[in-house]
């Protein structure tokens, strides 16, 4: 009897350690390639910094006199032409100084109503003279999405 019970606890402990794999890892919403395979983007047509997020380009910019980014959405194929979408805002969160601001939706005059091309965000911090980096994210069809940004230097319009 002392034997059954030993070798089914030995059974039940073997199936509990091979049952048991490593918890799946969290994923970002990000998509896959597009068809002409790029991975890095130059200047967007707004000469800011372009991201792959969602199916599309989003193009971060900032004015430093304003205080002001603003995200442009583009076309997911070359990033060149406006692609609204059905998004009252994005989430911005930058790194350094950290901090976390809504992007609201500020329609471009060809957008349809509903959508937008272009979210405005406005904070103290985007008047510091600095390459920002951080991460865009929105919710599109029902779905978080989210991609990490980072300015390159640039020289913030002085001469």
């Amino acid at each position: 009897m002392r034997t059954r019970f030993s070798l089914a606890a030995a059974l039940l402990g073997g199936a509990l350690v091979l049952g048991c794999g490593k918890p799946a890892e969290p994923t970002k919403a990000t998509p896959a390639k597009t068809d002409d395979g790029h991975d890095e983007h130059g200047d967007g047509p707004h000469g800011g910094v372009l991201v792959d997020i969602a199916g599309v380009h989003a193009e971060f910019t900032v004015d430093h006199p304003t205080k002001t980014a603003t995200v442009y959405i583009l076309d997911g194929k070359r990033g060149k032409k406006a692609e609204p979408i059905a998004a009252t805002k994005l989430v911005l969160s930058v790194k350094s100084p950290a901090f976390q601001v809504d992007a609201k939706a500020s329609p471009e005059a060809g957008d349809p109503a509903g959508k937008a091309s272009r979210f405005v965000a406005v904070h103290e911090n985007f008047g510091k003279e600095q390459e920002f980096e951080g991460t865009i994210s929105l919710e599109l069809d029902g779905k978080p999405h989210s991609e990490d940004f980072k300015e390159e230097k640039h020289d913030h319009g002085k001469k």
